[in-house]
């Protein structure tokens, strides 16, 4: 299974854990998700002051500036692998 079938396969598998996992798993998820997906964060687009989420999102998101799309695919999937031996799936 080639690296992006196995990235896809983690992507999916982790809409289907049994609960929801930490906020910080949770910021983890997205920030290499984003990475893998999108790239390098635009300080231009951070979300305003008002917007918590937004912020904390694009702020962990943004602390992966630099890594490579197959090192935040690999750290992805081996985040929800850890996820899923914790938490199990449905």
């Amino acid at each position: 299974m080639s690296l992006q079938e196995q990235f896809d396969q983690a992507a999916a598998n982790v809409r289907n854990l049994k609960s929801l996992p930490s906020d910080g798993d949770l910021l983890e998820l997205y920030a290499l998700f984003k990475q893998a997906t999108t790239g390098d964060a635009d300080p231009a687009n951070r979300p305003g002051m008002f917007d918590l989420k937004g912020k904390a999102k694009f702020d962990a998101w943004s602390k992966k500036n630099g890594m490579s799309k197959e090192d935040a695919q690999k750290a992805y999937i081996a985040k929800v692998e850890s996820l899923i031996a914790s938490i199990g799936l449905q």
